[in-house]
This record gives structure tokens, sequence and C-alpha cells, in this order.
């Protein structure tokens, strides 16, 4: 059986991961060993980045829903339980956007919260 040789293989994956690396602080752009630790790393803070995101993104719209309702006399969470009892199944971020581009809609939605 023929001998197999790796290094172009090996060289690959170093520029691969120091390509990654590129703009990181230091031996952490140069050296593969740190450049590799650290690729991993923000490989993986990217990965929860992304399942924040959602969370950030949901808090900001319910923060939004509550000024609004608050403006309007009532709380969020009493604004959210009467639109349910209405059977108004609007998500938070069409609510938010409500909120902020269209007030009178918003309004009518309190409304018909109160009401129920």
């Amino acid at each position: 059986m023929a001998r197999v040789k790796r290094g172009t293989s090996t060289k690959k994956r170093h520029k691969r991961v120091l390509k990654q690396a590129k703009g990181f602080y230091g031996s952490k752009s140069r050296l593969f060993k740190t450049a590799n630790d650290q690729v991993m790393q923000s490989l993986n803070y990217a990965f929860i980045g992304r399942k924040h995101r959602k969370r950030d993104f949901r808090q900001l719209w319910i923060t939004r829903i509550n000024a609004a309702a608050r403006q309007n006399g009532m709380s969020y969470s009493k604004f959210i339980g009467g639109l349910k009892r209405a059977n108004i199944e609007v998500n938070r971020k069409m609510l938010s956007e409500v909120a902020i581009h269209d007030p009178k809609s918003f309004a009518e939605l309190v409304e018909i919260a109160k009401a129920n």
C-alpha cells in the first residue's frame, strides 16, 4: 500500500482556519493553534447569539407594546389577556409595529381588550 502524505490537506485546513481568524487580535490571527481555539469559540458565540437574538427581539416587542398600552391606560398583561379572550390572534411583532406606525388602530385594539 502506498504511503499517504497529508501535507496538502493539513495546509488547506490551516489556511481555512487562519482565513476565518482574520481580524482577530495578536497571535489569534497568526498562529494555527490559538487561531483554531478562537475560531471554535467564536463559532460557538455565533450559535448562541442566534438564539439570543430571538429572545432580545421578543423582549423589545413586549417593551414597545407595554409602553403603547400604558399610554392608552392599560397594562401589558391585561392587554394581552383581553386580546386572548376576544380571540384576536396577532403576534407581538405585529402588535409592536401597529403600536409604532398606527396608534389609532392600536387604541382600538386596547378598547377591544378592555371590553373583554
